[in-house]
């Protein structure tokens, strides 16, 4: 059974209901089911044509549901009209059904929520497990956003912003999870940025590319998360980083900036140093101050902290901490290392820890765990002495 066949088959075969008059909810719904006979049915005896096999199935499951519904029955008889047999159609609908799950009557949680699991095909266990959360309040979220989309006419999607905020978290959670989404968000979002003007397509595509580029040195051997600093840059790809700062060169000179182009260009300056120690934390701090102005997002403030720590020393980066919200994401993190830089590890080993069990995925939750532990050795070798 081929799951990646499966989950990259799921988009197309749901754009094919829907462009035949299902609404999103019900056909997102017949495809699962679909996908879900495809696992039992198929081990023993394989379609020769597997997108074919899931349409017909999908479609007469959706068949089945519109009948067993009695407030659709005057449109029965067009329901039951079923495509003669044929080649499938080979359209792409993928990014509109990132335009309609990206709808703006979804919160960013929601509509990120639905797109994994409708098209990057994640049961909703897992994207559970992404969010820190149970999986029954999870489904809950899920039924909610497709029961708001539910009524929207397919060729009323939502706007451009929400579809660029959803392929940025769509990505992230790509590049973080167990489930490789990054590669087709950049797809998407390199066809999106050709088919706009707009510069945060641009913008976005560029910030894609230069934190892809980075991939192969993120984990090491044995999986572990291994930080930036510490990151092994001959294993960066220069093709990648070559093309994000041409395309964020090429925004940049629209003179019209954006959050995406701001945190490309952050970026690119972390590409560009050769090794950590040549990095120009004081233009990143710059950068973080318009990403500030821009959108006065909270954690753009935390991440202005940890570089002006870097840029004019700890203190200065803790004192920035200290006027920031303790609840934020990686803010006990963030702590933990400027404690550190700060020449004081007891504080930074307890809030190491305590970052650990806050941690928003396992990776990051084993890499604060041994920090934590690594500066408790260093305590207890000191006391020994």
């Amino acid at each position: 059974m081929d799951e990646a066949l499966l989950r990259t088959l799921t988009p197309t075969v749901i754009g094919i209901l829907v462009r035949r008059g299902a609404d999103f909810a019900a056909a997102e719904d017949a495809v699962q089911e679909a996908l879900l006979e495809a696992l039992r049915v198929w081990a023993d005896d394989p379609p020769r044509e597997a997108k074919g096999w899931l349409i017909t199935v999908a479609w007469r499951k959706f068949l089945d549901a519109a009948r067993a519904d009695s407030s659709r029955r005057h449109r029965e008889e067009l329901l039951e009209t079923e495509p003669a047999p044929g080649p499938c159609e080979a359209a792409d609908d993928t990014l509109r059904l990132y335009f309609l799950c990206a709808h703006p009557s979804l919160t960013p949680a929601s509509a990120v929520a639905l797109t994994l699991r409708a098209i990057g095909g994640l049961t909703t266990r897992q994207i559970a497990q992404a969010y820190l959360v149970p999986e029954a309040t999870m489904a809950q979220r899920i039924s909610r956003a497709k029961r708001t989309v539910s009524c929207v006419r397919f060729n009323q999607p939502g706007d451009l912003a929400t579809v660029l905020r959803v392929l940025y978290l769509v990505f992230n959670e790509g590049y973080c999870g167990d489930v490789d989404l990054a590669a087709e968000a950049i797809r998407l979002t390199r066809r999106l940025a050709g088919e706009t003007t707009h510069q945060e397509a641009a913008g976005l595509l560029a910030l894609m590319l230069l934190h892809h580029a980075r991939r192969p040195a993120r984990t090491g051997p044995d999986g572990r998360l291994v930080p930036l600093a510490e990151q092994d840059r001959s294993l960066w790809d220069t093709c990648l980083i070559a093309e994000g700062v041409d395309i964020l060169q090429a925004a940049l000179a629209r003179d019209r900036l954006g959050e995406f182009q701001a945190q490309a260009a952050i970026a690119a300056l972390h590409a560009d140093a050769r090794t950590a120690e040549e990095t120009d934390w004081v233009q990143i701090v710059e950068w973080y101050d318009e990403l500030v102005r821009l959108t006065g997002n909270p954690l753009a403030r935390l991440n202005r902290a940890v570089a002006l720590g870097e840029a004019d020393g700890p203190r200065a980066g803790l004192a920035a901490l200290a006027g920031l919200d303790p609840d934020l994401p990686r803010h006990t993190a963030a702590a933990a290392y400027l404690h550190e830089r700060a020449g004081d590890p007891a504080a930074a080993a307890r809030l190491y820890a305590q970052a650990a069990r806050s941690a928003p995925n396992l990776p990051e939750r084993d890499h604060l765990t041994r920090q934590a532990a690594r500066l408790n050795a260093q305590l207890r070798g000191h006391a020994a002495t």
